[in-house]
């Protein structure tokens, strides 16, 4: 058994952040990080837009950014965690640019603020269309000068161990040796992203399965709002509509138009906003477009735009559309909805807390209220880098080193490997069934079926677990199961349309 004082599950903005205070301000204190791949990627990594946060008081305020969020939310939003993290967020900012992270500026020497659908204000702090990028490379390079951090890459947690509904810990596989090892924590932290490869098509890395919320769903911890699912509204179209590429918010903020087919900007007859309209609107306009015209995409239109400033700010869009043939400043960029981020999650307190003592969960993992039925573009980050510091914040005045409890091992490992096609085959199968049947727009009946076959393949998997040897993509199975089933059991209860959540 291997112990630690703060185990942190997830090596992206959250996890780290969390980490480098934590060992910091604790140095006799061990903090050990997990992460299923190498530690450098995480949902953060990809993340293209920025921060959306108050940086210029002179034509911005922190009422306008709340408004904007509660907006967006369509009233679901907690008023008190939106106000919370808004007038956090500037600090939390500044502690990025302290650590080494380098955001772009304007001529003046001032941070360059973009500006995204649903915002008022130019607020969104970004490093080209790299921002997660450049954020993960500082906040990384940081936590490995921290002498008390350990970071295991390729060691994937299978469950969260439990007593008397306290966290001790979890079991992980070592996925170099297959070793199931128990990791036990005085306080652990979820801090695992998000569940985009449960859909076909998704802006997401391979890496997000929804382990963090499967491993509190099977732990009895309390999950909230999983119905409300974020379309990015333009990813790049391809045919296969796999893990496809993102064109970002803010090429839309910086002035491209939205067309249909035959060259009509469409959002003006939707929304007033027109493009910048928040996401779950365009989204199903977009979607309205599709369904009424038969066509397989929409398309961006950059070609009025001075391209020698689009090449600056959105150099990683330019050149991936020059590789596939599409020339920006005369081609119009094919796009199409996917699966973005999930709005629901682990339900915490102001503090991180979960529902089960010694467990917080942060990031995209959790729900805090903030985001309501659909996210503000550019919130998740300030969401992640506040709450990673109001948990470590709690725990400096409250922590305490728990007693050493035995923990029994999880089990040996069986040399009876699964078929390995059965796992690709179903993962395969379960991306095509929630794509059609719990996108943008759902139906009860639909639902329904999708539940049942869920089951059956979760029937299925529990009954093979115990008799073979468990790896990764196993595990990523039963997850990515068990994460669908919580979208389709909340998207079932929920009856009223909100936000990113359409029912017909």
């Amino acid at each position: 058994m291997k112990q630690t004082h703060y185990l942190v599950i997830g090596s992206g903005i959250a996890g780290l952040t969390f980490a480098i205070k934590t060992a910091s301000h604790f140095p006799d204190k061990k903090v050990t990080i997990i992460t299923k791949s190498n530690a450098s990627e995480s949902n953060t990594k990809y993340a293209q837009g920025g921060i959306a946060v108050v940086m210029n008081q002179i034509e911005d305020n922190f009422q306008k950014h709340i408004e904007d969020t509660l907006i967006c939310g369509d009233g679901l939003c907690d008023k008190e965690v939106v106000k919370m993290v808004v007038t956090e967020g500037p600090k939390r900012v500044q502690e990025l640019i302290d650590w080494g992270t380098h955001f772009d500026k304007n001529k003046e020497g001032s941070l360059d603020l973009g500006k995204e659908g649903g915002h008022s204000e130019n607020r969104v702090v970004h490093h080209k269309d790299q921002t997660g990028y450049e954020i993960e490379r500082a906040i990384l390079r940081k936590a490995h000068l921290q002498k008390n951090i350990e970071i295991l890459d390729f060691h994937f947690a299978i469950d969260l161990i439990t007593k008397d509904n306290c966290c001790l810990g979890i079991y992980a596989l070592n996925e170099i040796t297959n070793e199931i090892l128990t990791f036990q924590a005085d306080y652990t932290l979820l801090a695992t992203g998000g569940i985009g490869q449960v859909y076909g098509h998704t802006t997401n890395p391979e890496i997000a399965t929804g382990d963090g919320i499967a491993m509190a769903k099977r732990a009895n911890a309390t999950l909230k709002n999983m119905e409300f699912i974020q379309f990015h509204p333009t990813a790049l179209f391809s045919k296969d509509l796999t893990s496809t590429f993102l064109i970002s918010e803010a090429v839309r903020g910086f002035g491209a138009y939205l067309r249909n087919k035959e060259g009509n900007r469409f959002m003006l007859n939707y929304d007033k906003r027109g493009e910048l309209a928040s996401r779950d609107i365009v989204s199903q306009c977009i979607e309205k477009e599709l369904k009424n015209s038969g066509n397989e995409c929409v398309y961006l239109d950059c070609t009025h735009l001075d391209i020698i400033s689009f090449k600056n700010h959105f150099p990683m869009i330019y050149e991936r559309c020059y590789d596939i043939g599409i020339v920006i400043e005369k081609d119009w960029i094919p796009v199409v909805p996917a699966q973005h981020y999930v709005c629901g999650g682990i339900e915490v307190d102001c503090n991180g807390k979960t529902s089960i003592k010694n467990l917080f969960a942060c990031g995209e993992c959790s729900h805090t209220g903030l985001h309501g039925a659909n996210r503000l573009a550019s919130n998740s980050l300030l969401e992640a880098l506040v709450y990673s510091d109001r948990i470590f914040n709690y725990l400096k005045v409250h922590t305490k080193t728990n007693l050493t409890i035995n923990i029994p091992n999880l089990r040996t490992q069986n040399n009876q490997k699964l078929d390995a096609n059965w796992v690709i085959s179903t993962r395969k199968k379960l991306q095509i069934l929630m794509q059609k049947n719990v996108g943008i727009v759902r139906n009860n009946q639909s639902l329904e079926l999708t539940k049942s076959q869920l089951n059956s393949w979760k029937t299925e998997i529990e009954s093979l677990k115990s008799n073979v040897l468990l790896t990764k993509e196993m595990c990523e199975l039963e997850n990515m199961i068990d994460t669908s089933l919580l979208i389709v059991k909340h998207s079932l209860k929920r009856t009223e349309n909100k936000g990113g959540f359409v029912k017909n």
